[in-house]
């Protein structure tokens, strides 16, 4: 990652997609997604995007405090700064902008560090452009025949393994479940309590689910992300691999996790780790313990979506990724950065992200 980049100038734009219908998990609905998109211009002419979507539920963040960030003291410490990509992405996370904010503009700067070597984004993070991806997609937490609807559908076009929201009510969890199980026979699933159970539910729920005829992968972040013990006491109870999310932002808490026994598997995510250098850094700890990583995404758009397959493309601890969420938008801009047929999810090629430029003017409300 040697060479001086010259950063010329950092800029930002706000937009509102519409969702196809509405995303529910056990902390919040969503209907529509606030987002801002960060740029980085560098001297050379290129030009990098970066996104970060409001999330308030998860890093306190919205799209307000997104925007001031990027316009205010992130703008403040990289426009006019000269480095590497690794001593300018040093400089975006020394600030102390959220980690949605600081992550759009490590993307954007990333991105048009690729762009200026020609290069894939993966391909200069010394990853295999050429991986095929097996994705998910997320059956919402909605009533039982809600969600096995949707679970049909999502079978129909082509989806082999289906992420399910659980995580209010121990016993509706087990009818969406058996719903679920009973529209969708043979797909491979992924169950996601959002922190929604104590230790105890989750050792009851997630051994009888174990007992059942479910093919069932994983269980992500049964219990909230502060009780390390209590996901530990689960992860020792149960026979089902266990992931943490929400308990995982930075290479330090990889760590702390790892130290715990306290989950087989660690889910990554930009927006929480706030840019890639921590993200792989996390990747890094996972692969010294043994452990396999997934990349998954907020409800957010095709660029922090984008520049999440670049990442899963880039560490060889990570073998799994969730990134189905412009599955769920009503526009598809911008175009390029990766195609999915199926569940299988490839990157297009091109330099940086592979993206066409999303316009400021550009409306995604409808």
């Amino acid at each position: 990652m040697t060479g001086q980049l010259r950063v010329v100038g950092v800029r930002q734009h706000r937009h509102r997609a519409a969702l196809l219908r509405p995303f529910v998990t056990s902390a919040r609905r969503t209907e529509a997604v606030e987002y801002v998109v960060a740029e980085v211009e560098l001297a050379d002419g290129s030009i990098g995007q970066g996104s970060a979507a409001e999330t308030v539920a998860v890093t306190g963040e919205t799209a307000d405090s997104i925007q001031a960030a990027l316009a205010g003291p992130l703008r403040a410490a990289l426009e006019g700064a000269s480095g590497t990509v690794t001593e300018l992405a040093a400089v975006i996370a020394a600030t102390d902008a959220g980690s949605s904010a600081r992550a759009a503009l490590d993307i954007a700067l990333h991105d048009a560090w690729a762009r200026s070597l020609g290069q894939p984004l993966v391909s200069a993070l010394g990853g295999d452009p050429d991986l095929v991806l097996t994705n998910d997609m997320t059956i919402s937490l909605e009533a039982p025949d809600v969600m096995a609807g949707h679970a049909r559908e999502a079978v129909a076009t082509g989806e082999e393994i289906l992420k399910i929201k659980l995580g209010r009510d121990i016993e509706e969890d087990r009818r969406r479940l058996a719903a679920v199980c009973e529209a969708a026979p043979g797909v491979r699933l992924r169950l996601d309590a959002n922190q929604g159970w104590t230790p105890e539910q989750a050792i009851e729920i997630i051994n009888g689910f174990a007992a059942g005829p479910w093919p069932i992968d994983l269980v992500e972040q049964p219990v909230p992300a502060a009780d390390l013990a209590g996901l530990a006491r689960v992860r020792a109870a149960v026979e089902l691999p266990i992931m943490a999310d929400e308990a995982v932002w930075t290479a330090a808490d990889a760590r702390r996790i790892v130290e715990a026994e306290a989950a087989d598997l660690l889910n990554i995510k930009l927006a929480k780790t706030g840019g890639l250098g921590e993200a792989l850094a996390i990747a890094d700890v996972a692969a010294e313990a043994g452990l396999a990583c997934m990349v998954g995404a907020m409800m957010e758009p095709r660029i922090s979506i984008t520049a999440a397959a670049h990442l899963a493309c880039a560490h060889p601890a990570i073998t799994m990724i969730d990134l189905d969420p412009p599955a769920w938008f009503t526009s598809t801009a911008p175009a390029g950065g990766y195609r999915q047929q199926g569940s299988q999810l490839r990157l297009f090629g091109g330099p940086g992200l592979g993206l066409e430029r999303l316009a400021a003017e550009t409306d995604l409300s409808s």
